[in-house]
């Protein structure tokens, strides 16, 4: 994104091109939320980098997928932590591991990443155990100093499961508030845009932070629970505190039950006439994600045409994507752009 381009929008405005966030980096080549995962994003074009962040027993903001430690580092491993393992319901789900509201920052340091899906990315099991846990103010520091004149680079920070924190004494919107005002990024122009699914969670963060406070985006799932936000007047109720959504790509992208596309949704169109941006979540290049269209061989893990599903979604005007592979998004962006007629 260039310095001169902005995500805070107001009704209707649309961004001069659509942008590439690198979904927890460029997390198809490097273990997730890892120094290396974000530089990499960063050196393939993407216009932002995307960091969950979770709360640490001390209140701590650290970029996690989620709250549950041993998908994504060698916790399991430890045996000074083996006493930390237990049983946990978080949301709907009841999960055992170890979790990082039970360690303090200075613990969760001592921790080292693996990568989260390795049969799928076994290349990036190479890197397991060589960055640990980042915070959320180390994120906003890279992206500043990999920022130019010509290039901001900022931070879409998702806020995994506030709600849920702030009912077990960890307060996720006021910490990620006081954090933001610390570190200068409480602006719509700043370092940090903000996502969740937790519509409450983002009222109570842009109440405290006001209407000239940060950029946020409403996080959309395929689930029928999520079904209200996307009417129109869910659109128009999101609106008011909110200056986009990131909805699933299977929001746009419309499948049948094996993968096969059936058609494409109008939600691209009637979340623009509500005033609000798109930038639909997560496209990956292997087959396991990608419509069967788009797969190539039977192999889950074989890299498909994650190209195509991202012209396409670049082609009924998202306002960028969400994507594991950014160089991938960079190339469709690049290729529909100059295809596109001139202006008369």
């Amino acid at each position: 994104m260039h310095a001169t381009e902005s995500l805070a929008t107001h009704a209707a405005a649309r961004l001069p091109r659509a942008v590439v966030v690198g979904h927890r980096g460029a997390c198809a080549y490097r273990p997730e939320h890892t120094i290396a995962s974000y530089e990499l994003a960063i050196d393939m074009g993407a216009d932002l980098i995307e960091p969950d962040i979770v709360v640490s027993k001390d209140g701590a903001l650290v970029a996690r997928h989620e709250n549950e430690l041993s998908r994504t580092t060698d916790v399991a491993t430890r045996p000074e932590f083996a006493d930390r393992c237990t049983t946990r319901r978080v949301g709907r789900k009841k999960r055992v591991g170890w979790f990082a509201e039970d360690f303090t920052l200075a613990e969760l340091r001592t921790l080292r990443a693996v990568e989260r899906f390795p049969g799928l990315r076994p290349t990036n099991t190479a890197y397991d155990g060589q960055y640990g846990i980042l915070t959320l103010e180390e994120v906003v520091e890279l992206a500043r100093r990999r920022s130019t004149p010509q290039r901001q680079v900022r931070v879409l920070a998702e806020l995994k499961k506030p709600s849920w924190s702030a009912e077990r004494g960890q307060p996720m919107t006021e910490l990620v508030a006081a954090e933001l005002r610390r570190l200068d990024a409480t602006g719509p122009d700043g370092t940090v845009v903000v996502q969740s699914f937790d519509v409450a969670a983002l009222r109570r963060l842009r109440a405290d932070l006001g209407d000239d406070g940060p950029t946020m985006f409403q996080l959309v799932d395929v689930c029928p629970s999520d079904d209200s936000l996307l009417t129109n007047a869910g659109l128009r109720a999101v609106s008011t505190y909110a200056q986009g959504i990131a909805p699933s790509r299977d929001r746009i992208l419309l499948r049948d039950a094996e993968g096969t596309l059936t058609g494409v949704s109008d939600l691209v169109s009637r979340a623009h006439s509500a005033g609000l941006l798109v930038v639909p979540w997560s496209l990956a290049a292997e087959n396991a994600f990608l419509p069967r269209h788009l797969r190539i061989g039977d192999d889950p893990a074989g890299i498909g045409d994650l190209q195509g599903e991202a012209r396409l979604l670049l082609a009924l005007g998202v306002d960028g994507v969400i994507t594991d592979n950014p160089d991938v998004a960079v190339a469709a962006r690049t290729e529909l752009t100059r295809t596109e007629p001139a202006a008369a």
